[in-house]
């Protein structure tokens, strides 16, 4: 009996010790838990006590100048003249002394036939020739002879008349031979065949030692004039208004630019503005002319065209970056004197170049973002830096290169 209370009062001691581990443990625990939210609500505390971080954005100005407005088109390089070589007489090519793609001016040779059967020709009438007039020289002796004996009584006016026919006809032979001479004498003359015009040879397709026909299909080879050449291309029949009222008043200035629709390749005028409207695709045709001293522009090269159809004075003017697409329609992030930006509703124009118009909503002097609006709100705070061209005009004139749509952003 004395055993069994003994073990009990071990195993409550026991116990007790357990318990007081627990609340011991939880104790620990709560204390822990209490100082994290502690740090917790003090690390809240000193993060709401600093101020909140500006938001980097790069700024232009709003600026005022001259906007030159041009139509832009899409154009095909075509030759003035192109010219298919070919050769009036048949014979054999005896050279052709040109290169393949070679430049060659106007009366250059370019191909030789062999002249030897034509200079035999030309030798023949040129013989026949001399036989008639000496045959012509004797009758009319012979005429002269008998006119004298006829004075006298010794001949009949009826051997005068007929001595007269014969030197008559003999006269006429001659013109003939004249014409004989002068034909053999051209076929002579075109077994050198000479460049037409100045301008540049394509790929040969007959080579030396061929027998060639007159009037040969296909020639020795194409000769294409490239200075000065010519653009072809369309407008829509909407601009024809614009484009008669600019071509009326003077030289209208045209530029074609490379892919990046900025690159000048050639600067040139208006030529001609087709006289009707083709139905079919509701665009007009026009044709520009370029002196292409230094050979930019090659036929059958596909070229962006621009021309200059005026000048909006005192637009005001800014940066394409700055104007924003919303679901109201266009925007720019405005930045104000205290460094905090607003959300300006405006209204675009002509854009083009890197610049739009702004036809409402924007003062000049004014600062917009151009850089950065991706994390821009209304009413943020911003630290601005000035874009490395902000301020610095682009458009100052017509005649320095600069292209603008004539159409509106929407």
């Amino acid at each position: 009996m004395m055993v069994s209370v003994t073990q009990q009062s071990a195993a409550g001691q026991k116990r007790r010790g357990r318990a007081r581990a627990i609340v011991l443990l939880a104790a620990i625990f709560l204390s822990l838990g209490g100082y994290g939210v502690w740090r917790g609500h003090a690390a809240a505390a000193a993060k709401s006590a600093q101020p909140t971080p500006k938001i980097p954005v790069t700024v232009a100005t709003v600026r005022k100048s001259d906007f030159p407005l041009y139509l832009y088109g899409l154009g095909t390089v075509t030759p003035p003249n192109s010219v298919s070589i070919s050769s009036r007489v048949t014979g054999v090519v005896t050279q052709v002394p040109v290169e393949e793609g070679q430049m060659v001016r106007q009366g250059d040779l370019l191909a030789e036939i062999d002249p030897r059967p034509y200079q035999a020709v030309l030798d023949q009438a040129k013989a026949k020739q001399a036989e008639d007039e000496a045959t012509l020289s004797n009758a009319r002796v012979v005429l002269d002879r008998l006119s004298t004996l006829l004075k006298k009584t010794f001949e009949t006016q009826q051997d005068v008349d007929n001595q007269q026919a014969v030197v008559t006809t003999t006269a006429a032979t001659i013109e003939a031979d004249k014409a004989a001479v002068e034909a053999a004498q051209l076929n002579l003359d075109f077994t050198s065949i000479t460049a037409p015009l100045t301008g540049k040879t394509s790929f040969r397709t007959i080579d030396p030692g061929n027998i060639v026909q007159a009037g040969q299909s296909p020639g020795l080879f194409t000769l294409v004039q490239l200075q000065p050449i010519y653009v072809s291309f369309t407008q829509p029949q909407d601009e024809v208004p614009a484009i008669n009222k600019v071509f009326a008043a003077g030289p209208v200035a045209i530029d074609t630019l490379g892919t990046d629709m900025k690159t000048v390749l050639a600067s040139g005028r208006l030529e001609a503005v087709q006289n009707a409207v083709d139905q079919a695709s509701g665009t007009i045709s026009l044709r520009a002319t370029f002196a292409n001293q230094n050979n930019a522009l090659w036929p059958g090269l596909s070229v962006n065209t621009r021309i200059h159809i005026g000048t909006m004075p005192d637009a005001i003017v800014v940066p394409d970056e700055a104007v924003q697409h919303g679901p109201d329609g266009l925007f720019a992030y405005v930045v104000g004197d205290d460094g905090t930006v607003r959300r300006q509703t405006i209204k675009a124009g002509p854009s083009d170049d890197g610049d739009t118009v702004v036809s409402d909503g924007l003062n000049p002097g004014q600062r917009v973002v151009v850089a950065g609006q991706y994390r821009v709100v209304d009413g943020a705070s911003v630290d601005a830096t000035p874009a490395a061209d902000a301020g610095q005009p682009q458009h100052v004139g017509a005649t320095q290169g600069a292209a603008v749509q004539t159409k509106g952003r929407s």
